[in-house]
């Protein structure tokens, strides 16, 4: 006798949500055809796949990552993005709020990948990876700006925990 594993086998005993295991399997299908999509244009551009990526670009582009993602994320000036997806619950300082993902299925899967910095941070990551290969020049300018920021941030808290300290 063949045992055979039907689709809806494949979630039974999982426990968790069918239509958030679908949400997120949509979100994994939708970040893999960007990868082709992305294969397929540096082919057609004949822009070739860097062997190895230089040290230096990955400490930029890991840095400008970071940032990128936190904005994204938590600050109050791109809450007009997260909005279709969240619901605001807090103000959490000058330039963060707290939310919530709003709805059902996949629009709640997108504002849980939107609230979280570290979700976020691999699409970051990725486009900025893309972006290596297809605009080198325009994407180090762009990640030199979020990692010029990043630095400032660090030094505008340093500063304000001196005064504290004082």
């Amino acid at each position: 006798m063949r045992d055979e594993v039907l689709p809806q086998d494949i979630i039974e005993g999982y426990g968790g949500d069918e239509e958030r295991l679908f949400s997120y399997t949509t979100l994994v299908v939708v970040f893999n055809l960007l990868f082709s999509v992305f294969l397929l244009v540096a082919k057609g551009l004949r822009q070739p796949i860097p062997e190895r990526v230089d040290t230096k670009d990955i400490a930029l582009l890991g840095i400008a990552t970071h940032k990128l993602s936190q904005i994204g994320a938590k600050d109050a000036v791109t809450s007009p993005l997260r909005a279709p997806f969240t619901e605001f619950q807090e103000k959490k300082g000058p330039k963060q709020v707290e939310e919530q993902p709003r709805g059902r299925g996949l629009r709640r899967s997108v504002g849980e990948l939107m609230l979280c910095q570290f979700c976020l941070g691999m699409w970051v990551a990725a486009f900025f990876t893309y972006g290596l290969v297809l605009a080198p020049r325009v994407t180090r300018l762009f990640a030199t700006i979020l990692t010029i920021l990043t630095l400032s941030d660090h030094l505008h808290q340093t500063y304000k925990a001196l005064l504290n300290r004082a």
